[in-house]
């Protein structure tokens, strides 16, 4: 039976939220923080955590830093199988390296980009992923072909899916079309919601799961949206989307990162500051970002 509620047979289901870290004035991470930011989230809806994505700033991180926020969402989080760190890296052995430690710490899945250091071609990202699936945890794919210019094509999907390198994907082309493509070639693959801003279209068309930015503000209000928009319920979900989508949009933006902990400070969670080369949010984008999160403070959103 199909479900798109998290379990623990095909843990990456569900609302599996993007972590931001945060960091203490000196720029050292503060692990404490982060293990009450992860318990956090699962006690207000939210089915486990993706430590080490972009949203957490993992290109900025040491070797040990990366290991350690693994072992603390593992333990916060209460059960590893609620953990799916990235395992993003240059190289392949890299990358099998960090999806061997994850599984060392307890956790259920990983996340994996395509090559992105060049355009690889598909022999180059078919070997990719078979060389990560070989650490043992199942493979959730992250297409983002806007900032790796590599891109995961349904029919390339379906062929790492027939490889059994991959489980799923996380789709963030925006290309919403795609989900009934990568059904018709891979019927069996799953299908996460990569960009919050498409979170209603993708539910529709068979999602069963959502790699989420914006939970980290707001989880109680967005898992009432997921839960709503993969049931087929739009007399709840459309009023919902419409009355975040100006706040849900930011998660498609270069600047997603400061965006994200902006709306956390201003929801009166503790985003904090970004490690360089990111630098705080200034003029006509800090204002739009305030602008759409205090309009969701106002509308009651938690």
């Amino acid at each position: 039976m199909t479900t798109t509620t998290w379990n623990t047979d095909r843990p990456w289901r569900g609302i599996m939220v993007a972590t931001t870290l945060p960091f203490r004035g000196d720029g050292s991470v503060d692990h404490d923080a982060y293990a009450e930011h992860v318990a956090w989230l699962i006690a207000n809806g939210c089915d486990g955590v993706v430590p080490n994505g972009s949203l957490g700033e993992y290109q900025t991180l040491t070797d040990e830093e990366r290991a350690q926020v693994v072992r603390t969402a593992v333990a916060a989080a209460g059960d590893g199988a609620r953990v799916m760190p990235g395992v993003a890296a240059y190289g392949s052995a890299e990358s099998r390296r960090w999806a061997e430690r994850a599984a060392e710490a307890g956790a259920g899945s990983v996340l994996l980009l395509p090559p992105n250091a060049y355009r690889a071609d598909e022999r180059a990202v078919r070997a990719h992923y078979a060389e990560v699936a070989a650490a043992g945890l199942p493979v959730v794919a992250y297409n983002n072909p806007i900032d790796t210019k590599v891109d995961l094509t349904p029919a390339l999907l379906a062929s790492l899916y027939a490889d059994g390198s991959i489980v799923a994907v996380k789709e963030f082309s925006g290309d919403v079309r795609r989900a009934y493509e990568i059904a018709e070639l891979a019927p069996e693959l799953d299908l996460l919601i990569g960009a919050d801003d498409v979170l209603l279209e993708l539910a529709l068309a068979g999602a069963v799961g959502w790699i989420a930015g914006y939970p980290n503000a707001f989880p109680a209000s967005c898992a009432e949206l997921y839960h709503a928009a993969v049931a087929g319920d739009l007399d709840t979900a459309v009023p919902l989307y419409k009355s975040l989508h100006s706040l849900l949009r930011w998660d498609s933006k270069t600047e997603f990162v400061q965006s994200i902990k902006l709306s956390m400070d201003i929801a009166g969670r503790r985003g904090g500051p970004t490690r360089p080369p990111r630098h705080p949010l200034t003029g006509a984008i800090e204002a739009g970002v305030r602008t759409a999160t205090e309009k969701a403070v106002a509308d009651g959103h938690r």
